[in-house]
């Protein structure tokens, strides 16, 4: 089936979508709620009897897939002129963010599915270090892409913003090649080092993708031309412009948890600071520095003990802690980041 097959809701003729990112930390993985067999994000069009743009998501959600919801932001809004409704016009596409707790899906709801989002964007895990395929598949791929660019200032352009998006830094006479189309190797050995990954450019890292037609969303994407094993570095797809959606979530989530506590919506009332760090982590993509990340929760106040310890199956009990309630959380992480990725 296309990706971009024609969508039409059967209730009403409206020019609006609300679509919604749920978000959740389950045994310290990100994982997001999908419908339609991890096709789709929950959508669904505005109605009139919709008193506003949070009530139209909010209905779509629970009745896809009977998840309450909590925290939401409104995310962003563009038309789609490549998507029409039942009436042949051009959709408005409203995204929103949610945070939640996973809450086990109802049998009726068998087309909804939560995804850990790792498997929709593979190349944004650095829990283990940066993937292979990066340098192996991605970066050739794309450094032939900015190749074909119409002019050497927009070559130099594609090549500058392929270094900063992906974390690295080729070497100066890579510029200076006369072939128009380098080998994967010839683009591997000019990549002599690491720059620093960014863990919220994810959605430019998409978009780039995107445009040199290196995932199955765009409409120059040509597999035939791509290595046999690309689907696993490139993810798992999704309609429309989907995917897309939740790399502005994603790339919004892991900004703002640097300076609002936001990992705390998405914590059991109980938790340990191991528990803590790996769902922290596991939004970052990227390990922090165990005694660093717990030097900033005690400097912040930011947790405290409940007096118990967690049922550890091996090993000794962990103290639990919980979120700290009394306290002006919003200022005092304003002037703070969490911790860098581990060295």
């Amino acid at each position: 089936m296309s990706l971009s097959y024609t969508h039409a809701h059967s209730q009403g003729s409206g020019t609006t979508e609300v679509v919604a990112v749920l978000i959740a930390i389950t045994e310290e993985s990100a994982r997001v709620l999908t419908v339609d067999n991890g096709k789709l994000l929950p959508n669904g069009p505005l109605m009139p009897l919709h008193r506003s743009l949070q009530a139209g998501v909010r209905q779509w959600v629970e009745e896809q897939t009977n998840q309450s919801l909590g925290y939401i932001e409104q995310l962003y809004t563009f038309v789609d002129t490549n998507r029409r409704n039942k009436d042949g016009h051009a959709l408005v596409y409203v995204s929103y963010l949610g945070l939640v707790q996973e809450t086990q899906l109802d049998a009726l709801t068998s087309q909804a599915a939560w995804y850990d989002w790792y498997e929709y964007f593979p190349w944004e895990n650095h829990l283990q270090g940066p993937p292979s395929f990066i340098n192996d598949l991605i970066v050739p791929k794309l450094y032939q892409w900015a190749q074909t660019a119409e002019s050497v200032n927009a070559r130099l352009r594609r090549q500058q913003r392929i270094e900063l998006c992906w974390g690295i830094k080729f070497a100066d006479d890579i510029d200076n090649k006369q072939a128009p189309k380098p080998t994967k190797e010839e683009v591997i050995q000019a990549v002599i080092e690491s720059a620093e990954w960014v863990s919220e450019h994810t959605l430019l890292r998409y978009e780039m993708l995107y445009e040199a037609g290196l995932i199955p969303e765009s409409p120059a994407y040509q597999p035939n031309k791509l290595p046999k094993n690309w689907s696993t570095a490139i993810g798992r797809p999704m309609y429309y412009d989907h995917r897309r959606v939740i790399a502005t979530a994603i790339s919004r989530l892991r900004a703002k948890i640097e300076y609002q506590p936001l990992i705390f919506g998405l914590m059991p009332e109980e938790f340990t600071l191991s528990q803590l760090q790996q769902s922290v982590e596991a939004l970052s993509g990227v390990p922090l520095h165990k005694q660093n990340f717990r030097r900033l929760l005690e400097h912040q106040n930011l947790v405290e003990p409940t007096g118990e310890s967690s049922h550890a199956s091996r090993g000794r009990p962990a103290k639990l802690y919980r979120f700290r309630y009394d306290i002006e959380l919003q200022s005092l992480l304003m002037d703070s980041k969490l911790p860098k990725r581990q060295k």
